[in-house]
């Protein structure tokens, strides 16, 4: 009898690791592309907020282009935006229509969290533009709020750049979503706080 339990436990084991590599459908980014684009000061004369967006989806060389300017690393140990104390304390998600997604940097993977469509917890506007970046940090590594918000700025700023850069639209959002239910769709520890949610797409015409 004490066998054929731990063969029922070591079964139900191996189909939840199954289950779970079958649910989880990362997506390996090409290579971010580091050179381009318009030059600095047109991009700033030309950076602004905007809310009507086409449904037409991003690229996957465009969404690795995107992350990397937005929190990639552009040396061994630091990103492209600086944080206070080079806490590096913020995780940045990825919400499409296809899923929700982790952006590992160090791998140029998207880790999915989920394989629902949460775009519509990311707030009304974000909810048929292809793709939402929701920016979370880890509480434990930045205790003081202010400093933490300072940080995402600079995140959202490089979205802002790059997006005037290549002709595309996008808006940051500190309101309009239930943080503590994207928290939960998105699978965030316990410690992490959302701070802004950023839609990205193409202008509607």
């Amino acid at each position: 009898m004490m066998k054929m339990k731990m063969k029922a436990t070591t079964l139900c084991a191996g189909l939840m690791v199954i289950s779970a590599t079958a649910f989880a459908q990362n997506i390996k980014l090409p290579a971010p592309q580091k050179s381009g684009g318009k030059p600095l000061m047109e991009a700033l004369s030309q950076r602004q907020s905007m809310r009507d967006f086409d449904t037409k989806t991003l690229g996957e060389q465009t969404l690795s282009n995107l992350l990397w300017a937005a929190y990639g690393f552009n040396r061994d140990d630091k990103r492209t935006v600086p944080s206070a104390m080079n806490r590096q304390e913020f995780e940045v998600y990825a919400v499409t229509e296809k899923g929700a997604y982790r952006y590992n940097a160090k791998d140029n993977v998207l880790e999915q969290v989920s394989n629902k469509d949460l775009r519509a917890q990311t707030g009304k506007q974000g909810s048929t533009a292809p793709l939402n970046l929701v920016y979370a940090y880890d509480t434990k590594k930045m205790s003081d709020e202010k400093l933490a918000y300072g940080d995402c700025g600079f995140i959202s700023q490089n979205v802002y750049l790059y997006c005037a850069s290549e002709g595309l639209a996008t808006v940051v959002r500190g309101g309009g979503m239930n943080k503590e239910e994207l928290a939960k769709a998105l699978s965030l520890k316990q410690d992490y706080a959302i701070v802004f949610a950023q839609t990205i797409g193409y202008p509607k015409k």
